[in-house]
């Protein structure tokens, strides 16, 4: 096998290359959440416990759970995503650190992602990419164009899934929430927690009746670009479609 930038990225994110991170120099840390436009129209959320989930036996669920990529045309009910936007990055508390518990683990409680959803059917939204501001567990209108579902389509390698999904995740990293404390190993740390909420969306999606499908696949430029992201400070590190299972 031939080396490449996988292999470097592995031993260059070691802890015996680390250097002392921006926290250990007394740095002040970055903000648990990014600012948003307080001009933006703002959504409230039914509160997470106000949706009936059914009890499920865990093991059940783990053994049903399986990547789903058709949907019926069925719409989420606004409590159903309140309670997968929840699940995936809600915020339980903050602590005097300070920091944000939540119901998705996170290496040194970083919590390094922020969420955004394509809302195709959701009862009570209009068809738009939307903002999660996990504090006030709302949501904000990003991007409400015609046109931009069929844009995150083409640059997510023109999957139909995401159009014809209920809604679509797409979590972005804020590196320096992570990177002030872990340096250059933080970026294994963004990529496991990745996978930590995407899990999460699976099993919460599969008590309520609904199918996910992760999709890594994606043209990062052009998706940063579309979203209005640097891709180097603030960048799409995974994304996942929900829908209803036939």
């Amino acid at each position: 096998m031939t080396k490449g930038i996988g292999r470097e990225f592995m031993k260059k994110t070691q802890y015996g290359y680390m250097d002392e991170p921006d926290q250990n120099k007394g740095l002040p840390q970055p903000p648990l959440v990014l600012d948003y436009d307080a001009a933006k129209p703002r959504i409230d959320l039914p509160a997470p416990a106000a949706l009936q989930v059914p009890q499920v036996d865990l093991r059940l669920l783990m053994e049903g759970r399986r990547s789903v990529r058709v949907y019926v045309e069925q719409s989420l009910s606004l409590a159903e995503l309140s309670y997968l936007l929840w699940c995936t990055q809600g915020v339980q508390e903050v602590t005097p650190r300070p920091a944000t518990q939540r119901p998705v683990p996170s290496a040194g409680a970083r919590h390094a992602f922020e969420t955004l959803v394509l809302a195709s059917r959701v009862e009570g939204l209009r068809p738009g990419l939307y903002w999660f501001l996990a504090m006030e567990h709302k949501l904000a209108e990003y991007d409400m164009g015609a046109t931009v579902a069929d844009k995150l389509m083409e640059v997510m390698l023109k999957q139909q899934m995401v159009r014809t999904s209920a809604a679509t995740f797409l979590w972005m990293a804020v590196a320096y929430r992570m990177m002030w404390r872990y340096g250059e190993r933080g970026y294994r740390y963004m990529l496991i927690d990745a996978g930590h909420v995407c899990q999460n969306l699976y099993l919460a999606a599969e008590a309520i009746g609904c199918g996910v499908c992760a999709v890594g696949a994606f043209e990062d430029e052009r998706l940063n670009d579309l979203l209005g992201l640097d891709g180097v400070e603030q960048f799409v590190i995974y994304t996942a479609t929900v829908g209803k299972k036939p």
